[in-house]
């Protein structure tokens, strides 16, 4: 006889509501095996003079809920073969078994290979409870979710959320973190333990905060976060800003917006950029994430454009992106290695190197400059340039013979001032600002970095002295250059 398990469910834990069908297998069983008997159903097995055995003990000789359950099933298997001469074993779990039951996903695998017959009947399932007794249709958008391994990427306010595995006041600690990502620390969630069991059913409505301030968690405890529409939590959500982007370009929407085109909206990706840079000096959390939320609707604003266009989406870059981001860290996301971050951008440029031979791009035939942006600021292609081509041996030796080469182009510059040729002076302006560029990379000085920071002393300055003018009723416009001098050397005490 070929061997054979049946999985049945026991149900929520209300006797009334195990089925007739499931009732009459588990009092033919030879064999009946329980994967936990922390279950309401298991008093009316015992009242009724019903053998069983539980897989309880496993639970204490593993860490891990995965452990457990593989152990279960490898267990299973083996009493179905030994049992194969005496018909089927019986294996009931809890509620229904094709709902948050690993074991039963493990045996549906497993079976087959095994060569053992499986067979499943259901019973009533804890969300049968959980749609009757909170009161919610899941038709109105609905999703379970794993409290053990919870994370924020799942989590869809529109949506009514079931959290199962809320067992104890840790677990439901690490779902309340998770929760308070997205939902503020006062939002309203419910927490249900054996619902629909006469005598034993709790429900609790709570604000998020207090989760695991409860105290009565257990194997039939879950959490319930109703949906909602309120703008503050749909605010927070990359769906919502998406809509909105589509709503500004729509003929209903913004006529400034529907007017944008790459081209327009040039200048403004490049400024907002900008202005990210400069909150990273400044001591403000909240302009930092004003600042990116306007270079983030800058690319949302393109992605737009071309989804119009009907050549990709949004939905198109994030997919892009992830797929080179895990196909570019495969000391990561794959076998590779790299200790450090020399050997991490080794693995980088090798395989942007094999990516251009895959779409039929000798790597070894491009100019060794192609690769650096024309459209990146003076300062900043100079020094990429430079690199660049140092890494090929085109470079000086030595400091020295850089600061050279500096004080040679500002005397050639000289000569040009002296010529009158603004042509030839704007020449060699370019050619001694290219070797201040070789300086600072001499220097290993970011040259962009440098300017920054000379610009913000002279703003500082300038400001100091503009505020000591105007303390004394006067304007600038009335302030003599010996005068703004003096005040320039005290600001620089400062």
């Amino acid at each position: 006889m070929k061997p054979h398990i049946i999985i049945i469910g026991l149900g929520s834990g209300d006797e009334d509501q195990l089925t007739l069908g499931v009732w009459k297998i588990i009092q033919a069983a030879d064999k009946l095996y329980l994967r936990t008997n922390q279950h309401p159903m298991v008093q009316m097995l015992t009242r009724n003079g019903i053998a069983y055995e539980s897989f309880d003990a496993i639970y204490e000789s593993y860490d891990q809920f995965e452990q457990v359950y593989e152990a279960i099933t490898a267990e299973l298997l083996v009493k179905a073969k030994a049992a194969a001469s005496a018909g089927e074993i019986v294996y009931a779990v809890p509620g229904h078994p094709m709902v948050a039951e690993k074991t039963v996903q493990l045996l549906r695998e497993r079976c087959p290979e095994a060569g053992i017959q499986l067979t499943l009947l259901g019973g009533e399932s804890f969300l049968d409870q959980a749609f009757l007794r909170l009161g919610f249709d899941p038709i109105e958008g609905f999703q379970l979710l794993n409290g053990s391994d919870l994370s924020l990427y799942s989590l869809n306010p529109l949506l009514h959320t079931v959290i199962t595995q809320v067992y104890d006041t840790l677990s439901a600690s690490d779902v309340k973190l998770s929760l308070m990502e997205l939902y503020p620390d006062e939002h309203e969630i419910v927490v249900g333990h054996a619902l629909g069991v006469a005598g034993e059913e709790r429900i609790h409505r709570i604000p998020l905060y207090e989760l695991d301030h409860l105290q009565d968690f257990g194997n039939l405890s879950l959490v319930w976060v109703p949906r909602s529409e309120q703008e503050r939590l749909r605010n927070r959500t990359f769906a919502r800003l998406h809509e909105i982007v589509d709503i500004l370009r729509s003929p209903e929407g913004c006529p400034w917006d529907r007017e944008q085109t790459h081209q327009s909206l040039r200048k403004n990706l490049i400024e907002e950029a900008y202005e990210v840079l400069e909150t990273f000096d400044e001591e403000d959390t909240d302009h930092m994430a004003e600042e990116l939320g306007d270079l983030l609707l800058q690319v949302m604003l393109h992605a737009q454009i071309e989804a119009e266009e009907g050549s990709f989406n949004v939905w198109d870059v994030i997919a892009g992106l992830n797929e080179k981001l895990l196909r570019r860290h495969p000391h990561v996301f794959g076998a590779a290695q790299a200790d450090n971050a020399d050997e991490a951008l080794v693995n980088w440029n090798q395989i942007k190197q094999e990516e251009k031979r895959k779409k039929g791009i000798d790597p070894d035939q491009l100019p060794l400059l192609s690769g650096v942006p024309r459209e990146l600021p003076g300062l900043m292609r100079a020094y990429k340039l430079q690199k660049k081509a140092a890494a090929v041996g085109f470079d000086w030796s030595r400091l020295e013979e850089v600061i050279a080469v500096v004080e040679s182009e500002l005397l050639e510059l000289k000569e040009a001032i002296a010529s009158l040729s603004k042509t030839e002076q704007q020449e060699e302006l370019g050619d001694l600002l290219f070797s201040v560029v070789n300086l600072a990379r001499f220097l290993k000085i970011e040259p962009e970095e440098a300017m920054s920071t000379a610009n913000s002393k002279f703003f500082n300055r300038f400001g100091y002295i503009e505020q000591q003018v105007r303390l004394k009723g006067r304007k600038l416009e009335q302030t003599d250059l010996q005068e703004m001098e003096a005040l320039w050397q005290e600001a620089k005490k400062i």
